[in-house]
């Protein structure tokens, strides 16, 4: 009897020849495009801002670095009360404020933010309910100062420092 030779390595398996097909060279920028398209929607979503002002004291202070989570893209979705957000100011929509949410209005499609110091603070008590279309993101993390640093959210008594 004959022996049988094993196939080549480079070969595929008996019953598979014609299955393994590679990604057509045509497909490939499309993929690219997927791709890149992904990341920058990702890069677009995160933000970083640091609190200036002393309004959600004592659980962020000023020179608390945080990132912010957004859906530029989409219509943000209802946060929780209780979540520190980051919002366009209504007076001034190129400054964005860091507040947290104290009541949400589906129905007229506002959301109230309060600062946790209200007497430092500027928010829904001197401007009114904010249009959800206002919201930037939600606040999630704290990057810095060191020794500050970790994940939201942060009860309004929260000082770690």
């Amino acid at each position: 009897m004959g022996r049988m030779r094993a196939p080549a390595r480079d070969a595929p398996a008996p019953g598979l020849a014609g299955r393994v097909r590679r990604p057509a060279a045509a497909a490939r920028p499309a993929v690219a495009a997927v791709a890149a398209v992904a990341a920058v929607a990702v890069w677009r979503s995160v933000r970083r801002v640091e609190v200036a002002g002393s309004s959600m004291a004592p659980a962020l202070l000023p020179g608390d670095r945080l990132v912010v989570i957004g859906l530029p893209w989409l219509r943000q979705p209802w946060p929780g009360v209780g979540t520190v957000v980051a919002l366009r100011d209504p007076r001034l929509r190129e400054r964005i404020l860091i507040k947290r949410v104290s009541a949400v209005h589906r129905g007229q499609g506002t959301v109230e933010v309060l600062g946790d110091d209200a007497e430092a603070s500027t928010d829904s008590r001197v401007f009114g309910p904010v249009p959800r279309s206002l919201l930037v993101g939600r606040a999630v993390y704290r990057y810095a100062p060191p020794g500050r640093s970790g994940p939201g959210p942060w009860p309004e008594e929260y000082d770690r420092a």
